[in-house]
């Protein structure tokens, strides 16, 4: 029997939610919209906050614990990691810079701005409230916040992940270092957790039509009410968001990656780039690195001459812990969200996007709609009322597109890397 793909369910949701919002307005529906339509939106957000924790947990103490598999590559698993990482950063930069130059939030008009901070007055009192407090800890408490006194605590907080992040790498390096015997069952209980809630995942998304609808709807009930052109200007906004978006992930690809390449290998990057092409397309098509792995992992060896040996341990590993594109994404989208709402991030919350955006996107499974739930951390970690992302959440699949083929990208080049400076990399122009 014929199924429509997921994406185009979203993107149908999406249209009828902006049809929905603009006659709603339109007919003066705003009771009923409140009361039988935001709230399936509400039960969206809610699955979506349900499943961070245990998401990052088994994705991040898996990824770490594969580690223990590498006792002939563990220069190999020092270099990818740190490059993974490296490039991560540099990736989270390039979105903040981005849109801090460029402002998308602030083509919200400042009347919509100040209608949507009415909406979530409270939240964003609580985040005045929060700011003040930081001001006044010293400069190391960042740290001390990290580690926490107490797991269950920080589990049951989705503004402590970066505690659970913490806890999570330090048990992964702890199974690595005991017996693999006795780590394997841990390892077995974690590996299934992960496959059982990227199942979850998996059925969460098959709501995210119904999701998508309700929560663009009740974005426009909360800011159009009688004006409809607040609408157009809105999605004017939402449009110059997607292009700092994509503009930032096209930087990072032409610039960050071949500079990568060059550094390391001998390899010409018209000849790279279309080698690896095949899986840059399958990703931009289906949204998922692991999907991806095994065409990602073929045009490494058979196409660009990386061995088996590096290719079976780095492109696993990156397609786990190396989301260079879901991390710019979720940094430009929570700077957006904030501009859009009128609150202010200082330097001091812009260095912790950074930091958790690196940290989370370990934690990251490669499916479709992951990126939205560490979106959703990163919110809760600067204090940005989360309802925001109904702001972004209809294009998403668009974006979720270009950042998983990014994702990609840079699981080739550094392994492709990695090989050279292994002197595994069997390429003529490298042997030349």
């Amino acid at each position: 029997m014929f199924r429509l793909p997921l994406h185009w369910q979203i993107i149908i949701g999406l249209i009828l939610g902006l049809a929905y919002g603009i006659t709603s307005a339109a007919m003066g529906w705003g009771q009923f919209t409140s009361d039988w339509i935001v709230p399936f939106g509400d039960i969206f957000l809610n699955l979506l906050k349900l499943i961070a924790v245990p998401l990052v947990l088994g994705s991040l103490i898996t990824g770490v614990a594969s580690l223990s598999d590498m006792h002939k590559l563990s220069r190999i698993g020092g270099k990818t990691i740190t490059i993974y990482i490296a490039t991560t950063a540099v990736s989270v930069t390039i979105g903040l810079i981005l849109v801090n130059i460029l402002q998308p939030g602030a083509n919200v008009p400042q009347e919509l701005q100040q209608e949507l901070q009415a909406a979530y007055q409270a939240e964003t009192e609580n985040r005045q409230s929060t700011a003040d407090a930081v001001k006044e800890r010293g400069p190391l408490q960042v740290f001390v916040d990290m580690v926490p006194g107490n797991i269950f605590a920080a589990a049951g907080n989705n503004s402590n992940m970066l505690q659970v992040v913490f806890f999570s790498i330090l048990f992964g390096i702890a199974m690595i270092m005991i017996p693999k015997e006795k780590a394997q069952p841990l390892l077995g209980f974690f590996e299934g957790l992960t496959e059982a809630i990227i199942k979850i995942v998996e059925i969460i998304m098959l709501a995210a039509p119904i999701g998508v609808f309700a929560l663009i709807a009740k974005t426009i009930n909360q800011v159009a009410k009688d004006d409809l052109s607040a609408v157009v200007e809105l999605l004017s906004a939402l449009g110059f968001y997607c292009l700092v978006v994509v503009l930032g992930l096209l930087l990072h690809a032409v610039i960050t990656y071949p500079l990568l390449l060059k550094s390391f290998t001998k390899l010409p990057l018209v000849k790279f780039f279309k080698d690896i092409a095949p899986a840059q397309l399958l990703a931009f098509s289906s949204s998922s690195s692991g999907a991806t792995l095994p065409v990602t992992m073929d045009v490494c060896e058979n196409r660009i001459g990386v061995s088996d040996e590096v290719s079976s341990f780095v492109l696993p590993l990156g397609a786990t812990i190396n989301m260079d594109g879901t991390a710019l994404y979720q940094a430009v989208a929570a700077v957006f969200i904030a501009q859009a709402l009128g609150i202010g991030l200082d330097v001091t919350a812009q260095l912790q996007i950074i930091l958790t955006a690196v940290l989370a996107s370990i934690g990251t499974a490669a499916v479709p709609g992951a990126g939205i739930i560490m979106l959703v951390i990163i919110l809760e970690t600067v204090g940005v009322p989360t309802a925001g992302i109904a702001l972004i959440l209809g294009v998403d699949r668009i974006l979720d597109m270009c950042r998983t083929a990014v994702n990609v990208t840079g699981d080739t080049t550094v392994a492709t890397a990695v090989a050279a400076s292994e002197g595994q990399l069997h390429s003529p122009f490298e042997e030349a």
